[in-house]
């Protein structure tokens, strides 16, 4: 646990935060700690780049984690019941299926030569399965993954100008595609999640925003989550993997606040207006943290929780006749996402 409630990280630019008990307080004071910027590029995008994304109306206005205004609750309840405790528990067979489905193509195919867990097991599954939840239908899995490896790093790695244009022409194709499901949302209602939200009476913008998060946030962090735990299981075998990698290594290990005022952390004085990046895993606190708390606790905790859970039992006899080809794997390191990004076995 850090002995400082907050420092300046000179490198990063921004004021950190780790200690679970700050944390703690940090989320549940919106209005102090605001969550303006939990979806601003941590890179500041070229003009390029901002041309590339202004060409097809490509906004973020306030919807769900960058929202603490009056509108965010509405948005949220309608969002929130998609993931009632029912429909979690109702998910589990065809969850299970799916998994199962990939466990067994990883058997057969470590026949061959090396397998990668992240690709063969943990990639697809929950965006099948969040698509499912949230009734949209007729989805590119494997586009909707690239779009969201790319928005990733678009908004929370270290782009140069060069690798921002790139990944700007993906997440424009990415918004191009939401704002022709909203489109359609529009013409014929549904009750799958476009339908529910233009019931709201929300512009397409916000629609679109709201949408951009959950395809996004609803399965790549649980696929991050799923190849921690296999990665832990294969190098330090637990008792409950997925409950020791939300605690101490989740694959959403920060994430970011501005004060709106001046403000004490601890003994610290932080100025208003600035941004503060909070340690959700690994100083002490609860697993719990890693989902967040307060008003923009993650929606989707129930359900990370059980598709871990259940990749994890169906993969454990799997994970414990192989061994990694590549220790450590190479990792997806971005300022609040962290995964290994391919987790290579043989028998």
């Amino acid at each position: 646990m850090s002995s400082c409630p907050a420092r300046f990280d000179e490198e990063l630019g921004i004021w950190v935060v780790d200690d679970p008990g700050e944390v703690r307080g940090v989320l549940l004071d919106p209005e102090t700690f605001r969550p303006d910027n939990a979806l601003v590029a941590h890179t500041p995008l070229s003009v390029k780049a901002l041309r590339v994304l202004s060409s097809v109306g490509f906004a973020l206005p306030p919807t769900l984690a960058n929202n603490a205004g009056p509108s965010h609750r509405p948005i949220r309840a309608a969002v929130a019941r998609f993931f009632s405790p029912a429909r979690v528990a109702a998910i589990e067979p065809f969850t299970r299926r799916l998994v199962s489905e990939r466990v067994d193509a990883a058997w057969e195919l470590l026949d061959s030569g090396p397998v990668d867990l992240v690709e063969t097991i943990a990639a697809e599954p929950p965006a099948l399965v969040v698509l499912e939840m949230l009734g949209v239908r007729d989805v590119d899995v494997p586009a909707l993954k690239a779009w969201s490896r790319d928005s990733l790093e678009l908004f929370w790695g270290w782009p140069g100008e060069d690798r921002q244009l790139e990944l700007a022409h993906s997440a424009a194709e990415f918004y191009g595609w939401l704002r022709t499901r909203t489109e359609a949302a529009r013409r014929l209602a549904g009750d799958d999640l476009f339908g529910v939200l233009a019931g709201l009476g929300l512009t397409d913008e916000e629609i679109c925003a709201v949408a951009y998060f959950l395809l996004i946030a609803g399965q790549e962090t649980t696929s991050q989550l799923i190849s921690t735990a296999f990665h832990r299981m294969l190098t330090e075998p637990a008792e409950n993997p997925v409950e020791q990698v939300l605690a101490e290594a989740s694959s959403v290990p920060t994430w970011r606040r501005v004060t709106a005022v001046p403000v004490s952390v601890g003994e610290v004085e932080l100025p208003a207006d600035a941004p503060v990046l909070l340690g959700l895993t690994g100083h002490g606190g609860p697993a719990d943290l890693a989902f967040g708390i307060g008003l923009h606790r993650c929606l989707g905790a129930g359900l990370a929780r059980l598709e871990a859970r259940v990749a994890v039992e169906r993969a454990e006899p799997l994970l414990a006749a192989v061994r990694l080809v590549e220790e450590p794997p190479p990792m997806l390191e971005l300022l609040s996402f962290r995964a290994p990004s391919r987790l290579l076995v043989r028998r």
